[in-house]
């Protein structure tokens, strides 16, 4: 076999490259002279070139899908979550400058564990192969480890960081054997190639127990019921910047990858697969919200509350049509802007030190409005959003998804995503009425006076604008999502069904 390629047969893979790039000269500047604002600029400049490249490949003509050594597939699909994930991680970069700025250890290596696990993320929703697959994953998981446990003088963030490391490992370790069920049937590692094979071997329980290892090993990374236990605790526990990091690039990425191998490897036509997936989702949404409501803690109760919106997004992923492909990508584009919104305050109002540091109760922001109207106008927002209130961009996400659902004719399922919101109302209610509430004489913790001329500021203000936008005028959003499902592989899978 030739292994041989030429430079511009990866050249398809051009933003992982720039970004994997960036990570080697924050490593060589470290090496030279440690500067936090040099290294969290140069971190910033790279993802920015890298989103450039995915901005003129998106909009500057239509070029055929590329499939790299047979293991990544470049196609629109690709180049939107690529895009998205470039997005979320440029908003945690700009939060991290800021949180992470009057921490007394090394502050540099944050970014580039940051650096590191983004190209792992933009490598998973290419990938088309069970190697790249796993490859990709860990690339995007590992530096994540280090990421939660980061500023480890709080106990709880070292905790965090355990807690996920082992569990993690746990959910890898699924995700081989069942790639190795599959592929002792099936003779091929290939996402695209496997689809015959895998059709005629389906009836050995082995090949359903595989894909279903596969299936549960996802779940966990997605935090969704019933392995969702690690994640209050390691939203709670991570800085906050990292947490969100973790609710948006990692869930987008392993969103992205999983969307592809349902379809691709024609493992969506196995019934009792899609049986499997729709509970896993009702329990997400049922779990995810009645956990939410008990909880007085604002990063678990987001925590609780992504478990419920990847429950909704499944069933967007269940119901399937041609037209609820892109909706899953519209939800995908809604919820990682409002969270970037709702982690992001958080982050302007915590800080890197002991456990008492981080805003996390709800008493921390008990008459925030009166102390930082622009910023509860900014939570208020996000808050809306997440609980699908009309004029926000959580509402359009919702409802496509229950159209979706209404569309197939699951109306147990559109059912269950208009009770799990009823139940998200409370909670996210709770949240904006304790911000409005009298303040207390002396506020424990509290956000910098000048937080919106600051990059992280003015990168939550721009995601509270994105959302209301997108909420009012959502028709270039649902074109794009739409869009590259029409030029993607992805859609001549969907019509053969």
């Amino acid at each position: 076999m030739n292994f041989t390629m030429s430079f511009s047969e990866l050249m398809p893979l051009a933003p992982v490259m720039i970004v994997a790039l960036t990570a080697i000269v924050v490593m060589l500047l470290i090496a030279i002279k440690r500067n936090h604002n040099l290294i969290a600029t140069a971190s910033v400049v790279g993802l920015n070139l890298a989103a450039a490249y995915v901005l003129i490949a998106m909009f500057g003509g239509a070029s055929a899908p590329a499939n790299v050594m047979g293991m990544f597939m470049l196609d629109p699909f690709t180049l939107l979550y690529q895009l998205v994930i470039l997005v979320a991680a440029l908003a945690c970069c700009t939060l991290s400058h800021a949180y992470i700025e009057s921490y007394k250890d090394n502050r540099e290596e944050l970014y580039i564990l940051m650096l590191c696990s983004v190209a792992g993320a933009m490598l998973m929703v290419a990938s088309s192969h069970y190697a790249s697959f796993f490859i990709s994953l860990e690339l995007m998981s590992i530096p994540v480890y280090g990421l939660l446990a980061y500023t480890h003088q709080r106990s709880q963030s070292l905790e965090a960081g355990i807690k996920y490391l082992v569990l993690s490992a746990t959910a890898s370790a699924m995700l081989l054997m069942g790639m190795a069920y599959i592929y002792a049937y099936t003779g091929s590692l290939s996402f695209y190639d496997n689809v015959q094979a895998l059709m005629q071997a389906i009836k050995q329980p082995m090949v359903i127990l595989g894909l279903g290892l596969i299936v549960f090993a996802v779940a966990f990374k997605l935090s969704l019921a019933p392995f969702h236990k690690w994640t209050p605790d390691v939203y709670a526990g991570a800085p906050a910047p990292i947490a969100t990091f973790l609710a948006t690039v990692a869930k987008v990425a392993t969103i992205g990858l999983f969307v592809r191998y349902l379809l691709s490897s024609g493992a969506i036509l196995v019934e009792s697969i899609v049986t499997i997936i729709t509970i896993i989702a009702v329990l997400s949404i049922l779990v995810g919200n009645f956990l939410a409501v008990r909880q007085v803690n604002l990063k678990r109760i987001l925590g609780y509350s992504s478990i419920a919106h990847f429950g909704y997004l499944l069933i967007g992923l269940v119901s399937m049509t041609y037209a609820s492909l892109g909706n899953v990508s519209v939800y995908v584009i809604t919820y990682v802007l409002t969270t970037i919104g709702a982690f992001g305050a958080v982050a302007l109002m915590s800080s890197p030190y002991n456990n008492v540091d981080e805003a996390q109760s709800l008493a921390d922001y008990r008459g925030l409005f009166w102390r930082r109207p622009i910023l509860t106008a900014t939570l208020t927002v996000m808050m809306l959003s997440l609980a699908g209130i009309p004029l926000t961009a959580g509402f359009i996400g919702k409802f496509l998804v229950v159209m979706a659902a209404v569309t197939t004719q699951h109306w147990f399922l559109a059912a269950m995503i208009v009770v799990g919101s009823g139940i998200g109302l409370y909670y996210y209610l709770r949240v904006m009425v304790v911000m409005y509430m009298t303040p207390p004489d002396t506020p424990r913790i509290d956000a910098d006076k000048h937080w919106g001329q600051k990059v992280g500021g003015i990168m939550v203000l721009a995601a509270a604008l994105a959302v209301l936008v997108i909420g009012i005028y959502p028709d270039p959003i649902i074109k794009l999502a739409l869009q590259a499902e029409i030029l993607s592989p992805l859609h001549f899978m969907l019509s053969q069904q």
